[in-house]
């Protein structure tokens, strides 16, 4: 009996030899060790004994496979960044005492070079090897960033219309504009515009999951208004505007970069909303441009929980922004390559170029940067301010935003963006009504030096008019929405910006601008 129990050990004992033997290629002695835990003397003095094939992995920006041999005593185990661009596995080998490593990357579509670490782990032994991928080779065309500026000209957005809303429901005329017409854009034209910003919010149009299908007649009737800026020959830019604000509605920024349920249901809720409207519009020409989304904030305005959070509502819009193209661009047709505006967090200037990452797109040069500027904004949209720029009495300007801080901001986004031939534009900027001819004075030299530096620095401003016909805070009409006449004194206005746009007599720079202030 006791001879058939050991004859069973036995037996048992070299099949786990054998498993471990063929699990990690070792030799026999290696998988004894690892059975009974070379407690003996000569193991306690073990010495790993590793050699790589190559010290790193390597790759062009077009990506691949690459592998590392690796001869060992020891067997090894390999531990990497979370990264989504690249895929490892292990592999056997024919030989004994070695196991392969490969690691399989993504095209990098990104300028920069990237890395990533990984770290071989055994008995005793442990060592660091890394990922390297270098970026997309890019021949920087800041001349067509600025052709495009150009093109765009002087823009204007329907400020309040399609973007209205009431009890959860978008309603174009819920915030007292009438319906818009075809004659206001033809006027639009007319006063030497060149682009329209139509916002467009979406909220009690869309059928809940998993199709979020959106409502026909409202689609329709962006289409519509669309047509009448098409016919009028002005560029048109369309959004998801107030679906994000605050977020008190499905575009949650806040929870969703806290909870990923959250933020799986808003990607899917994005990406299907985003195809529909693609496809609407998809033979469209290359007057229309789509904007992912407005100024996404989690209720503070860019002062609340993204300045702690470590980066996850920035790296939550980030992948919003990926989603939107990924969506446009599979619907095919113009939208293959139609131009595509990227906000950043709020649309600050600051927020966007220090975590805004541009979405990895199929279409090469074809992603427009968003930002917004209302600095400073007690001046421009509180009227708590009455003058603004370096002449303006200290008592009576906000601290900060002159004409050097604009400089500054305009300069910055330049270089990040213009000077590598991204295009960037001013989706909204303005300043309300005045009611003193001195304060006025100060309105009109805030826009025409906004507007004159937008033109210097290759950018494209729209001025914000939300339709209000009055003076003080948020009166920002310029033009009626319905017919298209001029209201308060926006012809004086609209040919203030339009000529800091278009006039191209070299005596007239931004210098000269600064000069002539109140």
């Amino acid at each position: 009996m006791k001879n058939s129990i050991l004859a069973i050990l036995v037996i048992h004992t070299l099949s786990l030899m054998q498993n471990v033997m063929l699990k990690y290629n070792v030799p026999a002695i290696l998988a004894i060790c690892l059975l009974v835990g070379c407690n003996n003397k000569k193991n306690e003095t073990f010495t790993p004994e590793v050699t790589l094939s190559q010290n790193s992995f390597e790759f062009s920006p077009e990506g691949g496979k690459s592998s590392i041999s690796v001869t060992t005593n020891t067997p090894l185990e390999i531990e990497g960044d979370k990264a989504g661009w690249y895929s490892l596995s292990s592999n056997e080998s024919t030989e004994k005492n070695i196991q392969i490593f490969t690691v399989s990357a993504e095209p990098n579509n990104n300028a920069d070079p990237r890395q990533a670490k990984l770290t071989l782990l055994g008995r005793d032994y442990a060592r660091d090897i890394y990922i390297n991928q270098e970026g997309k080779s890019v021949i920087y065309k800041p001349e067509e960033a600025m052709a495009l500026a150009k093109k765009l000209g002087m823009g204007w957005n329907l400020g309040n219309q399609l973007d209205a809303h009431a009890n959860e429901m978008a309603n174009e005329t819920i915030w007292g504009n009438q319906a818009a017409t075809q004659t206001t854009f033809d006027k639009l034209a007319e006063a030497g515009f060149a682009s329209v910003r139509i916002p467009i919010t979406w909220l009690g149009k869309v059928e809940p999951a998993p199709d979020y299908t959106i409502d026909s007649n409202w689609l329709n009737r962006v289409a519509e208004v669309v047509a009448y800026a098409e016919n009028a020959g002005l560029n048109v830019i369309i959004n998801i505007h107030h679906d994000g604000g605050d977020s008190k509605h499905w575009l949650n920024i806040k929870d969703a970069a806290l909870d990923p349920q959250v933020n799986r249901a808003v990607k899917a809720q994005l990406a299907a909303m985003w195809t529909q409207i693609a496809e609407k519009f998809k033979d469209k020409g290359d007057f229309l441009i789509f904007e992912s989304l407005n100024e996404v904030h989690d209720g503070k305005w860019g002062y609340g929980a993204n300045l702690n959070d470590g980066g996850k509502q920035y790296a939550t819009l980030n992948g919003w922004n990926q989603v939107f193209v990924d969506a446009v661009r599979a619907t095919g047709a113009n939208n293959s390559n139609r131009y595509l505006g990227i906000p950043g967090y709020v649309t600050n200037s600051k927020l966007t170029i220090d975590h805004m990452v541009l979405p990895v797109d199929p279409a090469e040069n074809r992603l427009m940067v968003s930002v917004h500027y209302y600095d400073p904004h007690k001046f421009t949209l509180e009227d708590e301010f009455k003058e603004w720029g370096h002449s303006a009495s200290a008592d009576k300007k906000a601290d900060y935003g002159d004409e050097d801080f604009l400089k500054d901001i305009f300069g910055k986004l330049k270089t990040k963006y213009i000077d590598k031939g991204i295009p960037v534009y001013i989706g909204e900027t303005g300043c309300v009504h005045r009611d003193t001819e001195r304060a006025e004075d100060f309105r009109k030299y805030y826009l025409e030096y906004i507007c004159k530096a937008a033109r210097e620095y290759g950018m494209a401003p729209f001025y914000w008019d939300n339709g209000a016909p009055g003076t003080g805070r948020e009166c920002s009409g310029i033009i009626n929405h319905s017919t298209g006449e001029f209201i308060n004194n926006g012809g004086d206005i609209a040919a203030i910006m339009v000529n800091a746009i278009t006039n191209d007599d070299p005596a007239y720079t931004l210098e000269s601008v600064y000069n002539k202030a109140p």
